[in-house]
């Protein structure tokens, strides 16, 4: 590891400016801060924390689908544990539950078809949230459910994609990223193929990463070496589990179930073909085509810097509200509900220092 933060420092000091760089996913932030990486690279390499945090993303508008249809007579809402604190427009799932509604913790989708079957008959609701890492495992669960015949599951699909979201930052003026720290895990499901539009069209240098000290380090030297070298291209680093291909079984089973749609992710707005819904002919398994939920429209809390932060516009402690009046215990934005959060992960390791 030595030898490669050496490099790093002749690099950057040959390239002769300072660079930004975007680690995409939240693990990568946590990871990131537990490494001490900041510490050890050059302090003319800024990271800057990107929109690959699936909690964080979640817009006010699908917080708020899920409980209207948590709230509806003989519907139990099943849920991962971390969207429970995830701000809506009024209240968060949690505090919902807490006056009542019906709403379920799970560890997995397929928890919510075992649900189902012992429901008698009641409908269950899965909050399918997530990326491409998450996707293939609900589209599994759907198929599960009717091989078996299960008819009162459906889900409400709040799925996003990544690369729509990357060419929505390369498309903003006010993003300013010299190079990409590409997610690991989703890319064990889409490979590296989706991401060469980031070297093609934009000349922007990306690696795929791992999440280890040294991975990341790996990743950053690779990024560093394009930049120099005037090559952008995309590499993967993390390459005992990501091949170019991706996952060809996890992506036929992604495109069976579910196409493309419109999504609108939270402090960054709607960006084309970045979300999943379910295929026509399988809307029988989606909940807002069945139950047709009433939702009132809500504006994201004021002065809240979650849009800038998940663009890499603003880092955290740059929020007026950081650390004040929004904390892990009380928090206003999503960045501040997840652990992969970046103003979490700010809140927990930055501020002991």
């Amino acid at each position: 590891m030595k030898q490669m933060l050496a490099e790093i420092h002749d690099l950057t000091d040959k390239i002769g400016r300072p660079l930004k760089l975007m680690e995409v996913c939240g693990t990568h932030t946590v990871e990131i801060f537990r490494h001490g990486v900041r510490d050890v690279i050059p302090r003319d390499i800024s990271l800057l924390s990107g929109p690959g945090c699936p909690v964080c993303v979640t817009s006010v508008r699908d917080v708020d689908t899920a409980l209207a249809i948590s709230k509806i007579p003989g519907i139990t809402l099943a849920t991962f544990g971390d969207m429970m604190r995830v701000p809506g427009g009024r209240e968060s799932l949690l505090s919902a539950r807490s006056e009542g509604a019906n709403i379920e913790v799970l560890y997995s989708p397929m928890d919510a078809l075992t649900l189902s079957r012992k429901g008698n008959g009641k409908e269950v609701v899965f909050f399918a949230t997530g990326f491409e890492t998450t996707s293939p495992l609900i589209a599994a669960t759907i198929l599960e459910a009717e091989r078996m015949g299960i008819k009162n599951f459906s889900i409400y699909s709040a799925h996003k994609l990544v690369p729509p979201a990357l060419k929505a930052l390369l498309d903003s003026p006010d993003v300013q990223v010299d190079g990409f720290i590409l997610p690991g895990h989703v890319s064990t499901i889409i490979g590296s193929k989706p991401y060469e539009f980031v070297s093609a069209q934009y000349a922007k240098p990306s690696v795929i990463t791992g999440f280890g000290a040294e991975d990341i380090i790996e990743g950053i030297l690779m990024i560093v070496r394009q930049i120099a070298q005037k090559r952008p291209s995309v590499e993967i680093q993390y390459r005992t589990v990501v091949r170019n291909e991706g996952n060809p079984r996890a992506l036929a089973l992604l495109d069976q179930w579910f196409e493309p749609t419109d999504a609108y992710w939270r402090g960054i707005g709607e960006i084309p073909e970045s979300g999943l819904k379910l295929r026509e002919q399988y809307r029988t398994y989606d909940a807002q085509s069945r139950f047709h939920p009433e939702v009132e429209e809500h504006q994201e809390p004021n002065l809240c810097s979650c849009g800038d932060i998940l663009r890499g516009v603003k880092i955290p402690p740059e929020c007026d509200l950081f650390g004040t009046g929004c904390t892990p215990d009380s928090p206003i934005g999503a960045c501040m509900v997840s652990t992969e959060g970046s103003c979490a992960a700010y809140y927990k390791y930055a501020s002991t220092k």
